[in-house]
């Protein structure tokens, strides 16, 4: 699991292991894990490099990706250079399945979106965070022009309000409505893990109605 110490990654720990999984943490420098359970592994590797990755995706079932950038101003392509890094370990280990964080506003067609949102409010975001959907953007090409089995989950704004433990998703389309807890994206990412209908797709997540 890579992102592991994010917002979302740290829910997406908790929730994977709660439901039984074993998870293996990939971190930037040790630290002391606030969560201790046995079927938690940490391992100290550096994303941009596939050779560290290796141990970490080693007789794994699947590659997760919380990774976001440091902020709207980050221009370093945190999220394409790590992802294509990560695919390179996958090829080398034989693991197959990766599901990443994306976002809603990399959509460009607008499926699932009024018109009066995507002719205001979405210019409006993009142009503020334009390095942070340029770089979700290419991410997304990097999965596609893989042969992996790829799935890509386009949240709305996060927030750390409480999961609700419900959600709605639409394939290649946009939920609208509002933010999202990340509880919630964190549950939607385990839920696709074994969803074969979403392989090779981005998925729109938002709040339930």
């Amino acid at each position: 699991m890579f992102g592991a110490t994010g917002g979302t990654g740290r829910l997406l720990v908790r929730q994977a292991l709660a439901a039984g999984h074993e998870v293996t943490a990939v971190v930037r420098k040790p630290t002391v894990p606030a969560i201790d359970h046995p079927s938690l592994e940490i391992v100290v590797a550096d994303v941009f490099d596939p050779a560290s990755l290796t141990a970490a995706l080693t007789d794994s079932v699947a590659a997760l990706s919380a990774l976001g950038p440091h902020g709207r101003n980050d221009t370093t392509p945190v999220c394409s250079a790590a992802t294509a890094s990560i695919l390179k370990a996958m090829d080398r280990t034989g693991v197959c399945r990766v599901v990443a964080i994306s976002a809603q506003p990399v959509l460009r067609g607008g499926a699932g979106e009024p018109l009066w949102f995507r002719a205001t409010v979405r210019p409006l975001i993009r142009a503020v965070y334009r390095n942070v959907y340029a770089d979700l953007e290419r991410m997304e090409r990097v999965l596609a022009a893989s042969a992996a089995d790829w799935t890509v989950l386009r949240p709305p704004y996060l927030t750390d309000r409480p999961a609700s433990g419900r959600y709605r998703s639409a394939t290649e389309a946009s939920v609208p409505n509002g933010s999202m807890a990340r509880g919630d994206l964190a549950q939607a990412m385990l839920d696709v893990v074994n969803d074969p209908a979403t392989v090779r797709h981005a998925i729109g997540v938002g709040p339930a109605k």
